[in-house]
């Protein structure tokens, strides 16, 4: 049986699953599904077609589904779906999809949002991400599994951040950021691969090492980028995580890529 506090407001429709705990002054709306073992701490607004996947911790005044802050959209049938097992911290916002953007916005299992984080209209966020404190996702933004972003950063509308990227601190992301990379700035450069972020991965010396080779001739070789991209699809057909890369690069996007700033004598950080 869960723990229901008498002061929550809980709309009639609401459907909440086995052992969910509702806090002192929440307000739970009538189309809202709460999984099992779901956690609201005291004053969390959850409204709209919103579901929230089991053993999800809600911290106070986190405000999660509703319409999308999108002028000339009612928010009807708006959608938000939070996957399983995450950590919302204190002053969260997520905002359900709009007409435009398909209705729905889409948050993975495993991630940790620290407090004043947002997440607008028609994001996918994938699973097992980091937002470090008031991170900002404009609208239509796609995010790969395990991305690390630090506190303040922002990235721009309909922007691709691939997977296991680290986005800096105070960083403005207007492009996309290709898998395993870093970005840094204020408007973000390509500092070069996230090799922390690889070995906690546990690829192999091998494989890092092919990376790297494959980053530099990408980013730094002769020729149009996409060739490039191409050419490391075939020079290194074995190995995953650059075909990752490659094919993220020549997929099409309303963003383009973001580049290095000219070649230095280091083409990649690792800090380790």
């Amino acid at each position: 049986m869960g723990k229901l506090h008498p002061t929550a407001i809980i709309e009639d429709g609401a459907q909440l699953g086995a052992d969910v705990e509702v806090g002192p002054f929440c307000v739970v709306g009538a189309q809202v599904k709460l999984g099992d073992g779901v956690r609201l701490a005291s004053h969390v607004v959850v409204s709209g077609d919103t579901q929230i996947g089991a053993r999800s911790s809600v911290y106070s005044h986190a405000v999660l589904g509703g319409g999308p802050q999108f002028k000339g959209d009612a928010g009807a049938g708006a959608k938000l779906i939070i996957g399983a097992d995450n950590v919302i911290r204190e002053h969260v916002t997520m905002n359900g999809g709009s007409i435009k953007g398909g209705g729905a916005t889409h948050v993975g299992d495993k991630g940790f949002f620290m407090a004043y984080s947002h997440v607008a209209h028609d994001c996918h966020i994938g699973h097992s991400v980091t937002f470090a404190n008031g991170v900002a996702l404009a609208g239509h933004v796609e995010m790969g599994d395990g991305v690390i972003v630090g506190g303040l950063a922002a990235i721009q509308q309909f922007s691709r951040i691939g997977k296991a990227a680290f986005i800096g601190g105070v960083t403005g992301v207007p492009d996309d950021v290709i898998p395993y990379g870093m970005v840094v700035g204020d408007r973000a450069r390509l500092l070069g691969l996230n090799i922390i972020g690889l070995k906690r991965r546990g690829l192999s010396r091998e494989t890092i090492h092919a990376l790297r080779a494959a980053y530099r001739f990408i980013f730094y070789g002769e020729g149009l980028l996409a060739d490039r991209a191409r050419t490391a699809l075939e020079r290194w057909s074995g190995i995953e995580q650059i075909r990752e890369i490659a094919d993220f690069v020549l997929a099409p996007s309303k963003r383009p890529i973001c580049m290095p700033r000219a070649r230095t004598s280091t083409t990649d950080v690792d800090t380790d």
